[in-house]
């Protein structure tokens, strides 16, 4: 696991301020009437550390806006456009020149979706279309000179896995595999990425136990073995992003980069809706942008970040369906964040909390004390603890390259600074050094050479 903080150490700034990171991305869905015009749009993102923009369709305003701005741009095509593009070169040679050629390079088009969960719509006419479509829009690109400049891909949902538990077996759906196949090996000769849409939310939604709320939320918690190989994951994100892993790899096409097209969680929704709420969407995409910064990776990917796409850049008001499908939105249509996940360029890290009730202020402890892991505790544990820890806006640049506290340059080392200094700074409470029963205080002072553990007499 020490490999994980070298290659962090190498590419990761310090994790205490927001600063601009390529593999976080939003979406920006245009199902409103209220939403700013987009060159407003343009200036809020470059306010952030969202380095790349994914739209549902080619807006030419928004396409234009975004010039150069550095920030990457995703667009799509219509399902709706698949067969025309299926079944003329011209077709998708005009939709280039048309969406394409008149913004580049300017606005930096990076990918081109060729409609969205095309193969869960089951009707086999669009589904036979697909590839003949991106092979027509690919050959339209690669005619235009940029080959290899723009990827051409298309997005689809989690429901095209027929297992996803554990992670390890994870496999797509029979039915699908022959499309699939075509699809993976034009990616794979491509190098464009296999878009998904993984939400934690949707996995909590069917199973509303506290643990899983805090096993989606990047918080502490007990962790769930694979019972396949062994390993203990710490929140679902890794466990269903894996479980596409598994399912590529199932069909030969491991080395296929995996891209989160749409993760989020809404902050409000119908009052029979199980999960929506501020304290949850904060936390959930506050922890995931501190995981995704951490550079840890998946247990079946380590080492690098999926480049992940926030849903949603706005709340859609004419979106239908429950109340929550109108309410993901980072932020609001007047330009204000609905609540800080720590993407402004000038706020720090995240300070997401965990859901919890108002409780009256307890006597603190008067016991000298540092917050310390318990022997015997795995590394995954420590990892969550530590992802954990840092993104509640403590700060941990201590235990990065440069840092006093950087060696020995442990899992164990880094998650025990990060979790004394929560600890410390936050009620100094027993419960504040739980960590899943994972922690314990000591009075036994941690610090050592120049690195100094804050505390003692409390």
């Amino acid at each position: 696991m020490a490999t994980f903080f070298l290659f962090l150490s190498l590419l990761l700034p310090s994790l205490h301020f927001s600063s601009s990171e390529p593999f976080i991305g939003v979406n920006y869905g245009q199902v409103a009437d209220n939403l700013p015009p987009p060159s407003a749009t343009a200036k809020l993102l470059q306010s952030t550390s969202i380095e790349k923009v994914r739209l549902y369709g080619a807006d030419p305003a928004i396409i234009k806006a975004l010039a150069n701005t550095g920030i990457g741009i995703v667009i799509g095509t219509a399902n709706g456009d698949i067969p025309a593009l299926a079944s003329d070169p011209n077709s998708a040679a005009q939709w280039v020149n048309s969406n394409v050629m008149p913004f580049y390079p300017a606005s930096k088009i990076i990918l081109i979706t060729v409609g969205n969960e095309v193969l869960t719509t089951n009707d086999p006419n669009l589904i036979n279309q697909l590839l003949p479509a991106m092979q027509n829009v690919q050959n339209a690109i690669s005619a235009a000179s940029l080959g290899g400049k723009i990827k051409v891909s298309t997005v689809h949902s989690m429901a095209v896995l027929g297992q996803s538990d554990p992670p390890s077996s994870g496999l797509f759906i029979p039915s699908y595999q022959p499309v699939l196949k075509g699809l993976l090996q034009f990616q794979k000769d491509n190098g464009s990425p296999f878009a998904i849409n993984p939400y934690p939310f949707f996995a909590y939604q069917s199973d509303s136990r506290p643990e899983t709320l805090a096993f989606c939320l990047f918080q502490p918690n007990a962790g769930r073995v694979d019972s396949g190989n062994g390993i203990k994951y710490m929140n679902m994100f890794d466990a269903q992003v894996d479980a596409v892993h598994s399912a590529l790899s199932a069909m030969g096409f491991k080395d296929v980069e995996i891209m989160v097209a749409e993760t989020g969680w809404p902050y409000n929704g119908d009052s029979y809706e199980v999960g929506p709420s501020i304290e949850n969407a904060k936390a959930y995409n506050g922890n995931l942008i501190s995981h995704l910064r951490s550079m840890v990776g998946t247990p079946l990917m380590p080492g690098k970040s999926v480049d992940t796409y926030l849903f949603a850049l706005y709340d859609e008001d004419l979106k239908p369906g429950p109340g929550s499908e109108r309410a993901f939105g980072l932020f609001r249509s007047d330009l204000s964040m609905t609540y800080d996940a720590g993407i402004s360029k000038s706020s720090q890290t995240p300070t997401p909390k965990n859901p919890v009730t108002p409780m009256t202020p307890q006597p603190k402890p008067t016991a000298t004390g540092w917050c310390v892991p318990k022997a015997g505790i795995s590394d995954a544990q420590l990892q969550s603890s530590l992802d954990y820890a840092c993104g509640q806006g403590i700060d941990c640049s201590p235990i990065q390259p440069g840092g006093a506290c950087f060696e020995p340059n442990t899992i164990a080392s880094h998650a025990a600074y990060a979790m004394n200094l929560y600890y410390q700074t936050s009620s100094k409470n027993p419960w504040n050094c739980d960590f899943s029963q994972t922690a314990t205080l000591t009075s036994q002072n941690p610090s050592y050479n120049n690195c100094i553990y804050p505390g003692g007499s409390t």
